[in-house]
């Protein structure tokens, strides 16, 4: 099995790529051990000195480390773990991930537009960066998104979010005042 890396913009996370399938559908973020426990991989990798958070994707595999651990270090440990999880035919999650998935039904149309314009245009683009940006609801004008993977804690997820999210959004959307990040 040979795993690719990416860098991200964040320096503290790096995204790697098993070049199969990860998650079916969805995302799956771990900020924690505890939260890592519903998951065999996401537990294998905070086994590994310095791992400070977890993200699923698609198709890779999103890492973050703390700032005193160094990539050329923890990335062989990280390598191993995702390798041994795989060939081993482990699950990934040991329950549903989609059970808290909503429909939408109620959603008002501002809102819709909103899922549809992060989903189509957001969401891909951030994906390829190793994170995700999930929309947590909106108030008086004010969208407030939650950032997962490498766009947590990332210097330039401010300029993302102001520049390009909110910009995008208040373009299709006049209604939008602002967009926040939500933790």
């Amino acid at each position: 099995m040979f795993i690719q890396t990416e860098s991200t913009p964040n320096p503290a996370t790096l995204k790697f790529l098993p070049g199969r399938e990860v998650m079916s559908a969805g995302t799956a973020d771990f900020t924690s051990v505890e939260a890592a426990l519903r998951s065999p991989l996401a537990k294998r990798l905070f086994a590994v000195d310095g791992v400070t958070g977890v993200f699923f994707g698609s198709d890779f595999v999103t890492v973050s480390k703390r700032e005193d651990k160094e990539w050329y270090v923890l990335k062989p440990a990280v390598l191993g773990a995702i390798m041994e999880h795989f060939t081993a035919g482990d699950p990934l999650l040991l329950e549903d991930a989609d059970a808290a998935v909503e429909d939408g039904s109620e959603d008002s149309e501002i809102v819709q537009t909103i899922k549809e314009l992060l989903e189509t245009r957001v969401r891909p683009a951030v994906a390829q960066d190793g994170g995700d940006i999930t929309f947590q609801s909106f108030d008086e004008g004010v969208v407030y998104l939650h950032l997962q993977g490498a766009c947590a804690g990332c210097p330039s997820s401010t300029a993302t979010l102001k520049m390009g999210i909110e910009n995008l959004l208040k373009h299709y959307i006049p209604e939008v005042s602002e967009v926040r990040a939500v933790m």
